[in-house]
C-alpha cells in the first residue's frame, strides 16, 4: 500500500518536472527573442554594448552542447537555449 503512495507521488514529481521544464523553455525563449528591439536600435545607429549579448550566446551555446550531448538528451534544455545563440550572435555583430 505504502508503494502506491510512493508510486503517485513519483509520477507527479515527473510530471511536475516535465511541466516546469516546458515553461522554462518558453520563458527563456521570450527571453532571446526580446534582443530583437536591440537589434532595430543597432541597425538603426544607437548601438548597444556587444559584451553582454556575445556572453549570452556562448553560455547558451555550452547549455546547448550539454543538452545535446547528454543520454538522454535534454530537448527543453537544447529548445530553450537555441534561440540565445542565434538573437546573442545577430545582437553581437550588429551592436560592432
Amino acid at each position: 500500500m505504502g508503494d502506491n503512495k510512493s508510486a503517485k507521488t513519483n509520477q507527479s514529481e515527473t510530471k511536475f518536472i516535465k511541466y516546469i521544464s516546458w515553461i522554462a523553455t518558453i520563458t527563456a525563449i521570450l527571453m532571446y527573442v526580446s534582443y530583437i528591439p536591440q537589434i532595430s536600435n543597432n541597425l538603426a545607429g544607437d548601438k548597444g554594448s556587444p559584451v553582454q549579448p556575445l556572453v549570452a550566446a556562448i553560455n547558451c551555446l555550452l547549455w546547448v552542447v550539454y543538452g545535446f550531448f547528454k543520454s538522454p538528451r535534454d530537448w527543453p534544455l537544447v529548445l530553450a537555449n537555441f534561440p540565445g545563440i542565434v538573437f546573442g550572435l545577430l545582437t553581437f555583430f550588429t551592436a560592432l
